[in-house]
């Protein structure tokens, strides 16, 4: 029987490095397993999953509107598992791919951002913790006082980004913090 396992939490909370370690499991299990990314993230290389803290593993790269090679690669290679990071940048249609593939009895693992920096629900993602059999809400650590961080925090030129910015910039610690609730900041102009 099928399953979908959902990883999600702000930026820096460690979801990609949950999905590396779900990934490695299904390996020393002797299971095979098909691991996707979206093209447009290239921040550590082109084809692997990385965490910040260096943990890597191989995967395939899918442009975020060809959501049906993920289900066409994992059914000519006869997979297990099909783990998925970044999901937020996928269109809606991965909700699709998911479905059938858990309904075909695989297990999917997909890890993504639940808010964007408006903090707002993001992508495809919250249609696929609705759908989920387990959720794994990861938290940061709030880099301006120390308590547990929901919240991914955009900064342009050190300051708070507006609601009005552009909703996908890719990044890292340069633009992107961790947040709790009272130091997360957001500005309406």
């Amino acid at each position: 029987m099928g399953q979908l396992e959902v990883i999600c939490g702000s930026m820096f909370s460690g979801k990609s490095e949950e999905l590396i370690r779900r990934t490695r499991r299904v390996v020393i299990a002797k299971k095979r397993i098909a691991v996707f990314k979206p093209s447009i993230d290239k921040r550590y290389g082109a084809s692997t999953v990385n965490s910040h803290n260096g943990s890597s593993v191989e995967a395939r790269v899918v442009d975020i509107g060809d959501t049906e090679s993920i289900k066409d690669i994992a059914l000519r290679e006869q997979v297990d598992v099909v783990a998925i990071d970044e999901a937020q940048f996928f269109d809606d249609a991965l909700v699709d791919v998911v479905r059938d593939l858990v309904r075909r009895g695989l297990r999917v693992v997909v890890a993504g951002l639940d808010l964007d920096f408006a903090g707002r629900p993001f992508g495809p993602m919250p249609v696929l913790l609705a759908l989920a059999d387990d959720v794994t809400k990861l938290k940061a650590i709030c880099v301006k006082c120390g308590e547990p961080a929901f919240y991914t925090q955009r900064l342009i030129n050190g300051q708070p980004a507006s609601v009005r910015d552009p909703l996908i910039v890719i990044g890292g610690k340069e633009s992107y913090e961790a947040r709790c609730r009272k130091c997360y900041e957001l500005r309406e102009d």
